[in-house]
């Protein structure tokens, strides 16, 4: 029998440096480490209630496709994340892959050039590249995990992470999610299940064993000890927004027997937002008014952002406007940045 068994819809296999490889050619440096080692102890003890003081703000571009225009961003951030510190911990928004509902762009690791050519080994290599110089600059970064290999690569530059709606409930995810070193944060469904966000804390809170690969690229069983730095994050459902008192209420309900002291995020965008990035400052400031009223069970929220408002579409070989996401709306660089300051002077203020 001629005729092979596997493989059949496979054009190319092509091996990737390892991740050993690439690290040693873009390493770490002392400062982006002591960056990244104070940034994920700093949201531990937000999330576990010894900083019941400030919020959590995961903020910047919904996908970073141009690498100046987030450093341009990044350059911005930094005198607003240096002057409200002591009322909000900024971190800003590196996300490399899109998940997508069917198909699109799967975002910079996957296809760096934006022309169909996925050169995924540039793409990590770019990607590292971009966290090292936004560490550098004093900015600690977050990033949603989708690839299970990908962290292998940059993972020790990130500060937090999110699993996002459509792969919460993926085992993989849920068994990568116990092993990761930082603090993670597990969306609700795209349904809006919160029940699915859950499950992922309490399966990531367990050991496990799972098919990965090492440091050299080889496959391996990675053994994991668990993840006790865990919470959900809210970003609403099947068109209905769930950030209002009575939702965090719901999902303060469903994670109680978690043990975390702050379990909860509210993302300002996506169903939260009615898709609308121009109402993230509304529901920002809903959530803020809950926080200031006692509900210390919040403890962050994640904007998304760019320097310039909106989206565009990406199409290929059309050049793009600068600093435009290609993905999610986004809110400009001057409406945040007043509505940073806005935040940091609400929880700043004496109650009423």
């Amino acid at each position: 029998m001629n005729q092979p068994l596997d493989n059949q819809h496979i054009l190319e296999i092509k091996p990737l440096p390892s991740p050993r490889t690439i690290k040693s050619k873009l390493p770490i440096t002392d400062q982006a480490a002591a960056l990244v080692i104070e940034t994920r102890e700093a949201i531990r003890r937000i999330l576990h209630g010894q900083d019941r003081e400030r919020l959590l703000v995961i903020v910047g571009p919904c996908s970073i496709h141009d690498p100046e225009a987030a450093y341009e961003y990044a350059d911005r951030l930094k005198p607003v994340t240096d002057a409200l510190r002591d009322r909000l911990l900024i971190v800003m928004r590196t996300y490399f892959e899109k998940p997508r509902t069917t198909v699109g762009w799967k975002g910079l690791i996957n296809d760096p050039h934006l022309d169909g050519t996925c050169d995924i080994g540039t793409g990590l290599e770019l990607a590292r590249t971009i966290l090292l110089n936004i560490n550098k600059r004093g900015i600690p970064c977050a990033a949603e995990a989708l690839d299970p290999v990908s962290p292998q690569y940059i993972a020790d530059l990130w500060s937090w992470v999110a699993i996002g709606a459509r792969t919460t409930e993926s085992q993989p995810h849920r068994e990568m999610a116990s092993g990761l070193s930082m603090p993670v944060g597990f969306k609700n469904g795209t349904g809006g299940d919160l029940l699915v966000a859950w499950n992922a804390m309490v399966a990531a809170k367990q050991p496990h064993h799972f098919l990965g690969i090492n440091a050299d690229g080889l496959t391996s069983i990675i053994k994991t000890t668990g993840n006790p730095d865990r919470h959900i994050v809210l970003r609403g459902g099947g068109g209905k927004t769930n950030y209002e008192a009575e939702d965090v209420a719901r999902a303060e309900a469903v994670v109680a027997g978690e043990g975390i002291a702050r379990p909860i995020m509210i993302d300002c965008s996506h169903d939260n937002s009615s898709k609308d990035h121009r109402r993230q400052s509304f529901v920002a400031r809903d959530v803020l008014k809950q926080f200031r009223e006692g509900r210390q069970s919040i403890m962050g929220l994640m904007l998304e952002s760019n320097l310039n408002p909106g989206k565009q579409t990406w199409q290929q070989g059309k050049a793009l406007a600068h600093g435009v996401s290609i993905t999610d709306a986004c809110l400009g660089w001057e409406e945040t940045e007043s509505l940073l300051n806005e935040l940091a002077e609400t929880i700043a203020a004496k109650p009423a």
